[in-house]
């Protein structure tokens, strides 16, 4: 039966890679998923207004604590060997496939069936940090206990074989801004302000931004656009994105409203107006020992007692963590897996052992025994 598992799990794998969808776009993918969890004895939810799949496997009229296993559906979108597409660089698909992987395990003992209620939880839109706030405002979580999530790591952050029972993320802030003038002539500079040296004026002014060093924190420029095929006009606007990491959501804050400082300056310095385009974000991770407890275990269980790596600490940030900001009594972890994963996340050829599938399914089968006291 394991065997069998495993080669449904590589072959949804598969196909969620070959079909990646980007934010708020997973019409097909949660069409794909509904199917699945339908044909596997779930009760289904999907909304009329946006992607996203809810499945109930289990007893949930007893009373019992309600167990929710996440996994974000989005891809990313960029350049795969010189074409623009959808592109599951992150692992969401792999993330996809152990959550159905663990349903299809939970199903090998029906009778586990009268012991538990698992909420799975298929989100949309984790790279825009917006797609767990949607699921809060659909009340996906209003009835959940338990709150659990895995991610593929990196293998500068670990090897495959190893799993750690918590992955403590930074805050993140993505702004993206507008510097909004006229252009003038090539041969007249006085006659506007130039948007390319106001934003290099930017770049070198949050460079000078300096906060605790005891708490990782970064800031830069990730994109900008400024002129067209004319280079003999000076571009009085341009358009342009700033990146924001924390480690927590109090250093964010100041980080924040230094760059809001840096803006107005520019603005009275050069007469011209900075117009924030879209700003978006996530919180930094709010961990909770019994949760991470219950996770120790199962990973020790799963792959043995020198295989628990300590709580991974990352300046990356993740949209899980609004749920517990959002219900403050959810007892939520998230697992960083282990798979040889190369070069890196958001590589556009990233890659990684997929052996590794197994390892989680079977961290988290043992986290719900755990959860239920029947491990």
């Amino acid at each position: 039966m394991l065997d069998s598992i495993n080669k449904r799990v590589i072959d949804t794998f598969a196909y969620l890679h070959d079909n990646a969808e980007i934010s708020w776009e997973e019409t097909e993918t949660t069409k794909y998923i509904a199917k699945l969890l339908k044909d596997n004895n779930c009760y289904v939810e999907t909304f009329v207004d946006c992607p996203g799949v809810i499945g109930k496997y289990g007893d949930f009229s007893r009373g019992l604590p309600v167990v929710a296993i996440r996994a974000d559906m989005d891809a990313l979108w960029q350049e795969v060997n010189g074409k623009f597409q959808a592109n599951h660089s992150c692992g969401h698909d792999a993330h996809m496939s152990m959550v159905l992987g663990l349903l299809w395990k939970l199903q090998e003992n029906p009778s586990l069936k009268k012991e538990i209620a698992i909420k799975f939880i298929f989100q949309p839109a984790e790279e825009e940090g917006t797609g767990a706030l949607k699921m809060v405002e659909k009340k996906v979580i209003d009835d959940v206990d338990y709150l659990y999530g895995i991610h593929l790591r990196p293998i500068q952050e670990m090897e495959m074989g190893r799993a750690a029972p918590v992955i403590v993320h930074g805050a993140t802030q993505s702004i993206e801004a507008e510097i909004v003038g006229e252009d003038a002539h090539g041969a007249r500079p006085h006659l506007n302000q130039n948007a390319i040296e106001i934003a290099a004026q930017i770049v070198t002014m949050i460079g000078k931004i300096h906060l605790d060093p005891r708490i990782p924190h970064s800031i830069k420029m990730t994109n900008f656009h400024a002129g067209g095929k004319s280079t003999n006009i000076i571009p009085g606007s341009c358009s342009f994105a700033l990146d924001l990491r924390a480690q927590n959501n109090d250093l964010m804050d100041i980080l924040e409203r230094k760059v809001g400082y840096i803006f107005e300056a520019i603005e009275n310095l050069y007469d011209v107006e900075i117009n924030i385009t879209n700003h978006t974000g996530v919180a930094a991770a709010k961990t909770d020992d019994d949760a991470i407890s219950i996770m120790r275990q199962a990973i020790k269980t799963t792959l043995g007692e020198d295989k628990v790596d300590a709580p991974l600490i990352t300046p990356g940030g993740d949209d899980f963590h609004f749920y517990t900001i959002k219900k403050p009594s959810l007892k939520a972890t998230m697992i960083g897996l282990g798979c040889d994963l190369k070069p890196g996340l958001h590589h556009p050829k990233m890659a990684f052992n997929q052996e590794a599938l197994m390892d989680g399914i079977n961290i988290l089968y043992h986290a719900v025994l755990r959860t239920y006291r029947i491990d």
